[in-house]
């Protein structure tokens, strides 16, 4: 985040939520670009957040993929829905025991221009049914596409880069109602100007 700075980017990180770290958490938010993530794992830290991640990120970029194996995210094979699906399970169970947070971004790929996809709900459903007790908690990413609109190189200039946390949701209720909720939460947070 601090290279980044200077670039002229600025980040803001709006959290006015109460969030207990004695319970696990679905952390479920939209996804513009990689630098969506460092922001989340140091703003959340004390939520100790592990990630639902492609498992082509498992290697080849140095601590990243180590910490994507060994620190207890899950590496999904998209092209694979059973081993995706056992990951998830697996995952879900570990922040259920642990009283950690899960990272999901539900539109499945990156936004490339800050307008966010529909939501493909499975992976979702399985980490809620697997995490019963979690606490869903939704967070709008606002302008981090802008740092990559022109590709890796030359990247974007004067970026501000926002979070907001929204309302925790309990997880319970009927689930494709209570995924409807929280891909509304997180739309209206989402600023769509070029």
């Amino acid at each position: 985040m601090r290279c980044t700075n200077v670039l002229g980017t600025r980040y803001s990180f709006k959290n006015n939520q109460n969030i207990p770290t004695n319970r696990p958490l679905i952390i479920v938010t939209n996804h513009q670009s990689m630098y969506d993530i460092p922001p989340l794992i140091w703003y959340m830290r004390k939520y100790h957040p592990k990630f639902v991640s492609k498992i082509e990120l498992g290697k080849g970029i140095p601590s990243v993929s180590y910490n994507l194996r060994h620190g207890g995210s899950a590496l999904i094979d998209r092209k694979d829905p059973k081993q995706s699906i056992t990951e998830l399970q697996k995952l879900a169970k570990y922040i259920e025991t642990n009283n950690r947070s899960a990272v999901i971004f539900p539109e499945g790929t990156r936004s490339r221009n800050g307008v966010p996809k529909p939501f493909r709900t499975t992976g979702l459903k399985v980490m809620m049914k697997n995490s019963p007790s979690a606490l869903i908690v939704p967070i709008s990413i606002n302008n981090s596409w802008k740092l990559l609109r022109y590709g890796k190189f030359p990247m974007g200039l004067g970026a501000s880069v926002s979070f907001e946390v929204h309302p925790p949701i309990e997880n319970k209720g009927n689930v494709g109602d209570l995924i409807a909720q929280i891909e509304k939460q997180i739309v209206s947070g989402i600023k769509t100007e070029q």
